[in-house]
């Protein structure tokens, strides 16, 4: 009994020790709707299988099966706003349809998502349903992760009955039309995000509970686009509240190519600005679990949901594939949505020809590359390069003062309001952070932080308490300036500071006055404590809209902060690899990067060794810095288009299974001690040396049961 005692005891360390591993490994991931399949075995630690429904010939439990079978993790990831739920709309779940529970634009006409299946309202009946049928059977099937992805509300739609019910409940009053004052819009957009944060909380709270019910610590996450995203696009979504959800575990930050080209405001001109764009949405994302400690992933992706060529797609990858390692607290990736139809279907070969092709061999070797480097990516300490501690204020209800109507009164192109403040800055090298209104009250919101632009021209505080935190940190040393007229109709909606006894005629009067201003204060310098506050009576629309117009808000931050470290690129190291990104538009000079030393270039499928890297305006560069290898002698890989299994060394050879997926060709640099008498490969190869570098450079189709490589020097 003893023996049995401690073998037993044995077996429980071993498995906690494994499971500790497994979650250590949860770094890399990707969602796929299919199973298992050669083509596109991406080889990352965790694969979300999309939706819970069985499939033609295929049930879910067996879906998942196969990519266990390949050694992966299993999460689950479904829509919580649409998804297949024509069980639910049709009348077959409970005997009764539920179209009526569908959001409705101002003509009547329902906002489809697919057929049979409107972007929801979520009632409380429609999750009663969701978690019966979505929740419950994924974790009887074992998975201990469930992903809920973007709980959008079309800021156009909130004409549907049951809409109008839920209004009634939420306000205790009839519901409006939204599109009649600005009070409409601002409460229906508020009620909207009320709505998709309650349906996350009461969809979360069940799979902990039920999790538990079957021995499983369920984790939960909202993968979601970036405040930015929803507020430019005309969408609602709960984003940075749900750090108040205590069943939320962390978030996917959806950004990529789709999201990050929709046209900007600059020095007057409207553009796609696709970097700049992204590093600010990954900023948004960033920051809402950066006081918190939540997990967040960063998404971007190879292609994008709307019909292009490859060439763009290549473009905007680097583009915003760069923008997101610009952050390197941030470690862990979803590396690619929807494998099947990036390498699977056909796309534009350029962009002025009809013609349609798979994935360039050359493409999808170096997105492997790149993905495979997301696997060892290092968390890193270092600041990218420039003036570090300038922030920019936003808060959910950036989503609230957006409407597809007109509203009298108010005009926000592209939102020029917030872009107002942040590219002016983004555009001379400078990497402002983002800060959110709802985060105000954690200590680490305020860590670093030195400058603090805001406005409340395209958003309103939803909680005087952030007034209390802001006042707080100007009084110990902090230096505010806001900018904005407080002259738009959103300022005297039906909120908590005209109601209750506040009689405040704009939200920021009540800010000013906790800093012992004068609720109006005119344009100037004010001094506040140890720290300082700067008005400029602008909105900061004002400051992109014209060329040239954003010299006010310039000359105050300089004021603020002091010299201002100004130039067209950001440069960040992380570990080995080496990020640089150019900016274009000439507004601190048009000089390409020159970055020399002895570099791989990931970004070239061929991996070539480099002396110096030239990076040219609107361009950005991704390398692996050789003399940042760790431990020289030691036999690795430094870079492929694959994922590396069974290394063996021993003094004269090294060997590993690598592993990626069909119909795709494999390129990596490995460092020897010395250049090798033989190179074994069960495929045929090709290899070439680099004395310089003592790097061997070999080349082969890939599969995804792996490629047996020897060599022997």
């Amino acid at each position: 009994m003893k023996r049995f005692g401690l073998y037993r005891l044995l077996l429980l360390l071993l498995s906690a020790t494994s499971l500790t591993a497994m979650a250590q490994r949860e770094k890399t991931t990707f969602q796929t709707a299919g199973q298992w399949k050669p083509t596109t075995d991406v080889r990352s630690d965790v694969v979300m299988v999309y939706g819970a429904n069985d499939r033609p010939g295929m049930t879910f439990r067996e879906r998942v099966e196969s990519w266990r079978r390949r050694g992966y993790t299993t999460h689950f990831m479904t829509g919580i706003a649409w998804g297949d739920y024509q069980d639910y709309f049709q009348g077959s779940w409970d005997g009764q349809t539920h179209m009526d529970e569908g959001q409705v634009r101002m003509n009547g006409e329902m906002v489809m998502h697919g057929a049979g299946v409107p972007y929801i309202v979520p009632t409380e009946n429609y999750l009663k349903y969701f978690k019966e049928r979505h929740i419950r059977p994924v974790i009887d099937a074992g998975i201990d992760a469930i992903f809920l992805e973007e709980p959008e509300f079309w800021a156009f739609s909130g004409y549907s009955e049951s809409f109008k019910r839920e209004w009634q409940a939420y306000y205790g009053f009839p519901w409006r039309p939204q599109h009649e004052s600005a009070e409409n819009t601002y409460l229906s957009n508020k009620l909207k995000y009320h709505l998709y944060y309650r349906a996350l909380d009461e969809a979360f709270r069940y799979a902990k509970a039920y999790g538990r019910e079957r021995g499983l610590d369920v984790r939960c996450y909202v993968p979601t686009h970036s405040l930015l995203s929803y507020a430019q696009i005309l969408m609602i979504s709960p984003e940075a509240s749900l750090a108040s959800l205590e069943s939320c575990d962390g978030y996917i930050a959806q950004v990529w190519t789709g999201t990050s080209r929709v046209p900007n405001y600059f020095n007057g001109t409207s553009r796609e600005r696709v970097f700049e764009a992204a590093f600010l949405e990954y900023g948004c994302m960033e920051s809402m679990t950066r006081p918190t400690g939540r997990k967040m992933f960063f998404l971007t992706d190879p292609i994008e949901d709307r019909a292009r060529d490859w060439e763009d797609y290549k473009r905007n990858y680097q583009a915003t594939f760069t923008a997101q390692l610009l952050y390197p607290q941030i470690t862990d990736y979803e590396v690619m949505p929807w494998p099947d139809r990036i390498y699977e279907r056909l796309y534009f070969v350029s962009a002025n020809s009809q013609e349609k092709a798979l994935i360039p061999r050359f493409y999808s070797t170096q997105m492997q590359v790149m993905i495979n480097a997301l696997n060892d990516m290092p968390l890193a300490s270092t600041k990218v390069s420039g003036s570090q501690g300038i922030s920019v204020m936003m808060g959910n209800s950036l989503m609230f003062q957006r409407s597809p109507v007109k509203v009298q009164g108010y005009d926000d192109p592209q939102l020029s309001n917030f872009y107002g403040l942040a590219l002016p800055l983004v555009k001379r090298g400078v990497p402002v952070s983002i800060t959110h209104l709802e985060n105000t009250g954690y200590a680490d919101t305020w860590k670093d932080t030195k400058v603090l632009l805001m406005t409340y021209s395209c958003m309103k505080p939803l909680d005087p308490s952030s007034h209390q935190h802001i006042a707080d940190w100007v009084r110990r040393g902090g230096r505010l300036i806001y900018c904005g007229r407080d002259d738009d109709p959103y300022q005297s909606v039906l909120e908590w500071w005209n109601q209750k006894g506040n009689d405040y005629a704009a939200p920021s009067e009540h800010l000013f006055e906790l800093m012992q201003m004068s609720r109006r204060p005119g344009e100037g310098s004010y001094r506040f404590g140890r720290g300082s506050v700067q008005i400029i009576r602008q909105d900061p629309k004002e400051f992109v809209l014209t060329a040239g117009g954003d010299a006010p808000l310039m000359e105050a931050v300089e004021q603020a902060y002091g010299r201002l470290e100004l130039k067209n690129s950001f440069y960040l190291e992380r570990g080995p690899y080496v990020l640089g990104a150019v900016l274009d538009e000439n507004v601190t000079g048009s000089e390409p990067m020159r970055i020399r030393g002895r570099y791989i270039d990931l970004f070239d499928p061929k991996l070539p060794c480099l002396d110096e890297k030239v990076v040219q305006p609107g361009e950005q560069t991704f390398l692996y810095d050789l003399k940042k290898v760790k431990n020289r002698r030691r036999p690795q890989v430094l870079a492929a288009a694959s994922r590396q299994y069974d290394e063996e060394r021993t003094r004269h050879t090294y060997a590993f299974t690598a592993k990626s997926p069909a119909n795709t060709d494999n390129v990596m640099r490995i460092l020897l001690p010395q250049e090798p008498k033989n190179v074994d490969a069960d495929v045929s190869s090709q290899s070439s040396w680099d004395e310089a570098s003592h790097t061997l450079l070999l080349q082969f189709e890939n599969r995804p049961d792996g490629v047996r490589v020897k060599i022997e020097w």
